[in-house]
């Protein structure tokens, strides 16, 4: 369940269009937001101080714009690396979701342009919403959760039956994509799959109306193109943590790199991205 939302603002834009329509969810009404702005260190004390002040009106902006409960709402204006500073802000509000903006950069750009999010993504472990600028918004009914077996396709399923099943008229889509083209031709009923049989059968039990595909191929492309063949409003993905523990505080580069699922729907995605780990949830 969600119950602390870290959003970074830079100025009104998509993030606080999706946190807005997010809010209106009732599993999510009750949540605390803490909203955040970071501002970059200047070579000046003077220009520091016009950075803070502009930052200050942008929150001042964001609040307005939301319209949220004072009581649930905690500000936040910080000092320094953008990415450094959203990791530690949402360790230390707990944060069950952080919501940023993305450019949908992809593979060596994410570094080469310094990508915020990207770098943010690499180094929580929290779930983390993505909001690409060139997407459009709307409020959720559709969301697509990529399934196999894993406990981070699983993580993903509960959090989007948490968020669908008090929404009148919504459509949980399972997708499934097997390596073997063969073995999808082969499911002639995917509700049965035995992948999918026991996500179908939780979401029968939450009474939450549910769509499953069983397809073949690269799994990132056959999201994406499904997703958009079906308008839906919402992805969530598992996104496993390969990395030792000892390199946890490092970027995983194959993510960087372009080299993984996650890293291919986040640039691709007609819609919102969720990112999720089941060490998260």
């Amino acid at each position: 369940m969600i119950q602390n939302i870290l959003i970074a603002v830079a100025g009104l834009g998509k993030c606080e269009r999706m946190l807005k329509l997010l809010m209106e969810i009732p599993t999510i009404q009750g949540a605390n937001v803490t909203i955040l702005h970071v501002v970059t260190p200047q070579v000046s004390a003077e220009l520091m101080a016009e950075k803070l002040t502009a930052g200050g009106q942008i929150l001042a902006d964001a609040i307005e714009y939301l319209k949220l409960d004072p009581a649930k709402v905690n500000v936040r204006l910080k000092q320094g690396d953008p990415k450094d500073t959203v990791c530690q802000i949402a360790d230390e509000e707990n944060s069950d979701l952080i919501i940023m903006g993305s450019r949908g950069l992809n593979r060596l750009e994410s570094i080469l342009s310094n990508s915020v999010s990207q770098y943010v993504f690499q180094l929580t472990s929290r779930p983390m919403l993505l909001v690409k600028d060139d997407v459009d918004i709307r409020r959720i009914n559709r969301i697509m959760v990529g399934y196999n077996n894993s406990p981070d396709a699983q993580a993903s399923l509960k959090l989007a039956l948490s968020l669908l099943r008090d929404i009148k008229g919504s459509q949980l889509i399972l997708i499934q994509v097997k390596s073997d083209k063969k073995a999808a031709d082969a499911v002639s009923n995917p509700e049965t799959d035995p992948i999918l049989a026991p996500a179908v059968s939780e979401a029968k039990r939450q009474g939450v109306a549910y769509k499953c595909i069983v397809t073949a191929g690269d799994p990132g492309k056959e999201i994406c193109k499904y997703a958009e063949d079906l308008n839906v409003d919402l992805i969530t993905i598992g996104s496993p943590e390969r990395r030792p523990s000892i390199a946890k505080s490092l970027p995983d580069l194959d993510r960087l790199l372009g080299g993984s699922l996650s890293d291919y729907v986040r640039v691709k995605a007609p819609c919102p991205v969720l990112l999720n780990r089941s060490t998260a949830s």
